[in-house]
């Protein structure tokens, strides 16, 4: 029995799975010279298709879904809008499903492609760990969205940044502000994704001006509390003061985390930025109303959405190949970071 998948056959022939599959139905739509190269692939590795994803594929509907991992995350909501009216103007059906902190985001997407009878579907957030492994038994269209994955191990669509070199980006800006004692909040003790990337950038930050690591002005989210979360900045940043371990500038991994931040360094008798400078992640619009405005860095949420919907609007075509659309963020200098 063949141990390749239809994941392994897109991949051996650099196209996506919808692909392999219309070449296999002998869709008329897809080029000739593709259509032999899947085949000859199929007939090399002897990959047998999974006779329920050729009977879905037959009875498919024009749905498709937008997975969330990170439900209470302002800046995954903002683009919630932008999808729905992307998709619409591919005439898709738009189904959005939020994924909890610890639910199994395969699983959930397993059971919408069967119950929606999916076209295609989009994971927004989440995902860490071997991408690959965990969508091996995905036989629709998919793209990754702002998901944590190192670009280079990953063989499959996908739209990000580089968090590394984002928050390497905003802690610079601090050191050229003058600060050298530069806390963190960072992604709980088990986080290996966007809180591990971010740390990463921090640490090269910090590494590449000669500034010594320490790791007492490092601090884990709280693992009871939604990660991510108003609560959650306000809780560690109140430890982080009651240590006693002096920093001027402190940078959260998120704008919600930094929100969480603001409050507890002002019932501390701190000001902002006087005492202590605050930067975030996101670039949420609520940054800007914040008093003093919240420096952040800011992903370009709407061009990010659409990019994930021609991606996957062009892989359902069968018009598209493996590809990985990185965007760059800019640094919003607003009122939270003093000059020392």
């Amino acid at each position: 029995m063949s141990r390749y998948t239809i994941k392994d056959i897109a991949k051996i022939c650099g196209v996506g799975t919808s692909t392999v599959s219309r070449a296999i139905n002998n869709d008329p739509g897809v080029n000739e010279k593709t259509k032999e190269r899947v085949l000859e692939a199929v007939r090399k590795y002897h990959y047998i298709p999974n006779n329920s994803a050729v009977n879905l594929k037959k009875s498919e509907s024009n749905n498709v879904a937008v997975l969330v991992k990170g439900r209470n995350n302002p800046f995954f909501q903002s683009m919630y809008s932008v999808f729905e009216t992307e998709l619409q103007k591919h005439e898709y059906t738009f189904t959005m499903r939020e994924v909890g902190a610890y639910e199994d985001e395969m699983r959930i997407a397993q059971e919408l492609i069967r119950e929606k009878r999916l076209k295609g579907i989009i994971f927004l957030g989440g995902m860490v760990g071997d991408v690959d492994e965990k969508l091996e038994h995905i036989d629709i269209p998919s793209v990754l969205c702002t998901v944590a994955v190192t670009m280079e191990s990953c063989n499959h669509s996908l739209v990000a940044i580089d968090d590394v070199k984002e928050s390497e980006k905003v802690v610079n800006y601090l050191i050229r502000q003058g600060h050298k004692k530069i806390a963190m909040i960072t992604g709980v003790r088990s986080d290996s994704g966007i809180g591990a990337l971010r740390l990463k950038g921090y640490e090269k930050a910090l590494d590449e001006n000669g500034i010594e690591f320490d790791e007492n002005l490092i601090i884990n989210m709280d693992d009871d509390i939604p990660d991510y979360s108003y609560e959650n900045g306000y809780v560690v940043t109140k430890k982080l003061l009651e240590s006693g371990h002096k920093f001027s500038a402190l940078f959260a991994a998120s704008d919600t985390t930094a929100f969480g931040a603001y409050r507890a360094i002002l019932e501390s008798g701190k000001r902002i930025p006087e005492d202590i400078s605050v930067v975030g992640f996101d670039g949420i619009d609520m940054a800007n109303f914040m008093y003093p405005s919240l420096t952040t860095i800011k992903q370009p949420g709407e061009r990010m959405a659409k990019e994930a919907v021609r991606l996957l609007h062009d892989e359902i075509e069968g018009n598209s190949v493996v590809s990985k659309t990185i965007f760059s963020a800019d640094l919003l200098e607003n009122e939270s970071v003093k000059n020392i």
